[in-house]
């Protein structure tokens, strides 16, 4: 990175995605969370520098800090106990479905319920962002195209999951895929604890420790299978404790060592 300098700023570490009301911007947050530092450039693609303006945190609307140029790569029943919660058993290999970029919305957008579904339900997930164009990449050369980790809600349409006998309407509806707050480029992802609260209260507080198949092991299957791309993202499951979500609550996602963010789910027009 050129152009940071002895900053707070000086490691890349918190990217983040906002705008103050023109067009968006990246920028890197500082270690508290309070500040963010607007950068040129596209950090997945090209070259950055420190613009020199600052802003503080609740000046500006953080947006995805992400929209995939291609695609969600979603992983289905990578914690026993949710796979147990519905009556499913834990796939020997990791199952895999596509979510549309679409689909992706940001920290304290509304979620938009349509009237195609009566029963939507949120799901508290770690995501990896990829860093670069990769193909077959074994899991102890993973971290070497993951750029970063971000904050999912993978959203779902159980009606339609069930009868549909597939999931790509029930979990890739318009909004049903918030990313943020930010993403943190540097952490250790082995044991991050993973809560959802429902208007405050916690409905799952799991641990990555207890994913089936951890993210190394899931970038290696992934890239067995798909060329992947920067900006990609590899949801990776959610913890038990999933449940019904009703126009009018909110629903808030946290991932311990990046951050959390909400979403009011709202009726469609």
């Amino acid at each position: 990175m050129s152009g940071a300098g002895p900053t707070p700023y000086s490691h890349l570490v918190r990217i983040c995605r906002f705008t103050t009301g023109d067009d968006p911007e990246f920028g890197l947050v500082d270690g508290a969370g309070e500040k963010i530092a607007a950068i040129t450039g596209d950090p997945l693609y090209t070259k950055i520098e420190l613009t020199g303006q600052t802003h503080r945190l609740e000046e500006v609307r953080l947006l995805a800090p992400v929209i995939p140029r291609s695609k969600v790569v979603a992983i289905g029943r990578n914690y026993a106990d949710h796979a147990a919660e519905l009556g499913n058993e834990v796939p020997a290999q990791p199952m895999m479905f596509f979510i549309p970029n679409t689909a992706v919305v940001g920290p304290g957008d509304p979620v938009v319920i349509p009237p195609v579904t009566q029963e939507v339900s949120y799901e508290a997930e770690l995501a990896v962002v990829i860093g670069r164009m990769c193909k077959d990449v074994a899991a102890e050369d993973a971290a070497s195209v993951i750029f970063g980790y971000t904050v999912a809600n993978d959203i779902t349409a159980r009606d339609l999951q069930k009868s549909d006998g597939q999931w790509a309407r029930a979990k890739g509806m318009d909004t049903f895929c918030p990313l943020g707050p930010w993403i943190e480029t540097e952490l250790d992802v082995s044991d991050l604890r993973v809560v959802s609260r429902l208007d405050g209260e916690t409905r799952q507080d799991g641990t990555t420790a207890d994913m089936v198949h951890g993210v190394a092991a899931l970038v290696e299957y992934v890239t067995t299978a798909f060329t992947l791309l920067p900006g990609d993202v590899i949801l990776t499951g959610t913890p038990a404790g999933v449940g019904r979500v009703e126009a009018g609550q909110r629903v808030e996602v946290e991932v311990e060592g990046i951050g959390s963010m909400s979403n009011l789910f709202v009726a469609a027009d």
